[in-house]
């Protein structure tokens, strides 16, 4: 019995530029690389690092005065040419371009969540992120990893474990106790070149989007802002859905060419994980020289923010919301009074606080607050997509609205057609019925809201 004859690989050659064709267009194949193995030189012609090509063709297609093609080796060519006289090939003949994608994506692996921290103390958007991102791992058969960086902040690597991650990697360092742009930039760079992660998920805050940006556009990948949904598709490529065009479409993004994939997500968007206490994972004590004499900003002092009569809806269980059917400002007057019997907060759809009705910090929706309260009432608010997405995710939505046609119908757990102006005092007056009669003594009861 003859043994079968190992299978040839089809190669795929390396870029070359041909002398004298190239026309300067702007460095076009430079950004059509897919591996960074294109540099210019000060003439504004390519050159062209061999050891990185990966004969994609990308470049090629991309040059307007076909100054690039694809050469073999001479061990190649006579490899082509005994393919040639093959029906079977080692590999399928997909195109170039996929060929070259897989390659490329697969030396990525691993979804990581970077867990932001202030003075030790972890975001709350980083464990709910840790665990849509358990989720994601699980789909693609990949450890799970929390990236912790600043000073005497090794607990949170523990804290991590608890909510699903597997590993985290570590920087521990002085230079780092506050956030600045550039150290974490550059630290969190380094530690994704070292490492190559395939998915790399933040939260949207200020510290989240600053950094996302500066990373994203340092490491040459996609990044998508805000998004209210994750997902991986069967190419194992991350599905991120975010409001589009001022809010009146869901778009589905994916960044299938270029590693890692990166997402932002707002507080209150993903559902809080159950913590597994004693749960234990790898520590990677990950070192990266930075000096406090090469960062140019300084923190010289850290000041709290404690505004006077400062409410933080996002945080609430309990949210009475107006938009433009409240008519004027002085009307918010009968929600602050429900949301005062309910134990909640008053917040207002962006009509409302373009209009002057509400301060900005009250808004919920994409442009405003992301908030997952018990209860969300929505009063005199039609329910344009820019609220809903801001809202959508509360436990429990009461609806009340004079159109019964109204959008925000169509997410309500419970809906009043009808004149909020008599629907609002008439609820209230109900929930202080039975508060008094649940007291007939007159002593302070215990808030029971669900129940009444």
């Amino acid at each position: 019995m003859s043994e079968a004859k190992p299978k040839l690989k089809k190669p795929r050659g390396k870029v070359r530029l041909l002398e004298g064709k190239c026309i300067a267009c702007g460095a076009r194949c430079q950004s059509s690389c897919p591996v960074d193995g294109i540099q210019m030189s000060d003439a504004g012609e390519p050159q062209i690092e061999l050891s990185k090509c990966i004969g994609c063709l990308k470049c090629v297609k991309a040059c307007p005065g076909s100054a690039l093609e694809i050469f073999y080796t001479k061990e190649e060519l006579e490899i082509l040419a005994a393919l040639a006289g093959q029906q079977d090939l080692a590999e399928d003949e997909a195109d170039p371009e996929e060929l070259a994608r897989r390659e490329y994506v697969a030396g990525y692996q691993g979804v990581w969540v970077f867990v932001e921290q202030t003075e030790g103390e972890a975001a709350r958007v980083s464990w709910e992120l840790m665990g849509k991102g358990k989720e994601l791992a699980a789909k693609l058969g990949v450890e799970l990893c929390a990236v912790v960086m600043g000073h005497k902040v090794e607990h949170l690597c523990h804290e991590a474990f608890t909510y699903g991650a597997d590993k985290a990697y570590l920087l521990d360092q002085p230079v780092l106790e506050y956030y600045r742009t550039y150290p974490y930039l550059d630290a969190l760079c380094h530690l994704i070149e070292r490492y190559k992660p395939e998915i790399v998920l933040m939260g949207a805050t200020g510290m989240g989007r600053d950094l996302a940006g500066a990373v994203a556009t340092r490491v040459k990948t996609g990044l998508t802002a805000d998004c209210t949904g994750l997902d991986i598709d069967p190419k194992r490529n991350l599905m991120q859905t975010r409001p589009a065009f001022g809010g009146n479409i869901m778009a589905t993004i994916m960044c299938d060419r270029f590693r890692p994939q990166m997402a932002t997500v707002r507080s209150h968007v993903m559902p809080m994980p159950a913590q597994t206490a004693g749960r234990s994972g790898k520590i990677v004590h990950a070192s990266f020289p930075l000096s406090e004499s090469d960062v140019f900003t300084k923190v010289l002092q850290v000041i709290r923010d404690s505004k006077a009569g400062h409410v933080d809806i996002a945080g609430a269980e309990f949210i009475v919301s107006g938009g433009r059917g409240m008519m004027a400002k002085e009307n918010f007057a009968i929600l602050q009074e429900l949301a005062d019997e309910l134990g909640g907060v008053v917040g207002a759809s962006r009509s409302a606080v373009d209009a002057g009705w509400m301060p900005g910090d009250r808004q919920v929706g994409q442009t405003g607050k992301t908030v997952r309260p018990k209860i969300y009432i929505a009063c005199g608010i039609s329910g344009a997509i820019q609220h809903l997405v801001g809202m959508q995710d509360s436990d429990l939505i009461i609806a009340i609205n004079r159109d019964k046609e109204a959008p925000i119908f169509e997410v309500a757990s419970y809906g009043i057609v009808g004149d909020l102006f008599e629907v609002v005092p008439a609820i209230t007056a109900t929930l202080r019925e039975l508060k008094a009669a649940k007291n007939p003594g007159g002593q302070p009861a215990d808030r029971d809201v669900e129940a009444a």
